[in-house]
């Protein structure tokens, strides 16, 4: 039976919370090392999980022996150093999103990745989605097109405040327009998703609208784009009824995919009813399991379908382009 494969944590807020919680008991991926900058939180995940250990910074805990991969949950400015660090050590990473606010360093990042084959991905956690699975045989690139011919692509996301409730203590950075925000954080997987299936997207209108503080994150975006000749419509912004409602739908000559509530997904054939490819809940939980095994195929240089940095260098891209979009004159 394979052996088990030792995981280092930088960063303890929600996500690297979230990500300690999925690994517990996990027959194969065990975190055996943590640090996170703020004291107090470290102290509080080490109480809750008494077996860990933590390192006195981010980079000695990247030089700690024994570990096989390094997964990074902090703001995204530090994600290309930690990954460099990373490599130079011989670790897998696995890394929040978004990528960087630097794509000169990151573009040097995926150079040495591809020249020196190191393993690295980014957390999406749709790749390893039922959804995800479902819109590439309907209309991927080797697709027989069972639905016809794809005619549209529509996102529609919406939000009772930003952050949302329970992101309350992952830090002011998310709701600053420098590197937070909903488009990088949320939007971003839906354009992981078009992308992956559809190939580069390219912005053809963007409206934002930002605070008039001059700090806080965009509060509405609608825009259009085009994947490969195929319009894409987005609507998105704070001012819902649920923390967070999301829907993309994809309609086709003869039938239509709509993934909901981020692992719900249902398909329709023109003339029959809506069927449902099992609740979310329940997508999720094996979306969640199937992406562990993938990062345990990447530790071990397996294939796997996690994204890589490259990918979500280009999804990061076409969020920023959305952001900044400027009309050609």
């Amino acid at each position: 039976m394979p052996g088990v494969l030792s995981i280092g944590v930088v960063g303890l807020g929600v996500m690297g919370q979230r990500m300690l919680a999925r690994l517990a008991g996990h027959a194969r991926l065990r975190v055996t090392r943590v640090w996170d900058e703020n004291p107090e939180v470290l102290r509080q995940v080490l109480a809750h999980y008494p077996l860990l250990r933590a390192a006195t910074s981010a980079e000695a805990l990247i030089r700690e022996p024994g570990l096989h991969g390094l997964y990074i949950a902090t703001p995204p400015g530090p994600h290309i150093a930690l990954s460099q660090q990373a490599f130079d050590a011989g670790l897998a990473v696995l890394c929040e999103k978004p990528l960087t606010t630097d794509f000169d360093a990151a573009r040097e990042c995926i150079a040495r990745i591809e020249r020196e084959r190191q393993r690295a991905a980014v957390n999406y956690s749709l790749a390893s989605s039922t959804g995800l699975a479902q819109l590439q045989l309907a209309f991927g690139a080797a697709s027989r097109r069972p639905l016809g011919a794809l005619a549209s692509v529509g996102i529609e996301l919406r939000f009772a405040a930003w952050p949302r409730p329970w992101q309350a203590g992952a830090g002011p950075w998310l709701s600053q327009r420098a590197e937070g925000g909903f488009s990088r954080e949320v939007l971003s997987h839906f354009i992981f998703v078009l992308q992956r299936v559809l190939g580069p997207a390219r912005v053809t209108r963007s409206e934002v609208v930002y605070p008039d503080d001059g700090v806080g994150s965009e509060t509405s975006l609608e825009a259009e784009l085009v994947a490969s000749g195929v319009p894409v419509t987005i609507s998105a912004g704070i001012g819902g009824e649920r923390a967070d409602d999301n829907r993309m739908i994809w309609r086709a000559s003869e039938g239509e995919i709509e993934l909901r509530d981020w692992f719900g997904v249902t398909q329709q054939r023109q003339g029959e009813r809506v069927q449902s490819l099992g609740d979310a809940e329940t997508l999720r939980m094996n979306g969640m399991t199937d992406q562990l095994a993938h990062w345990a195929a990447m530790l071990e240089g397996r294939s796997h379908s996690l994204p890589g940095f490259a990918e979500a260098l280009a999804v990061q891209a076409t969020i920023e382009s959305l952001l900044k979009y400027t009309p050609a004159p």
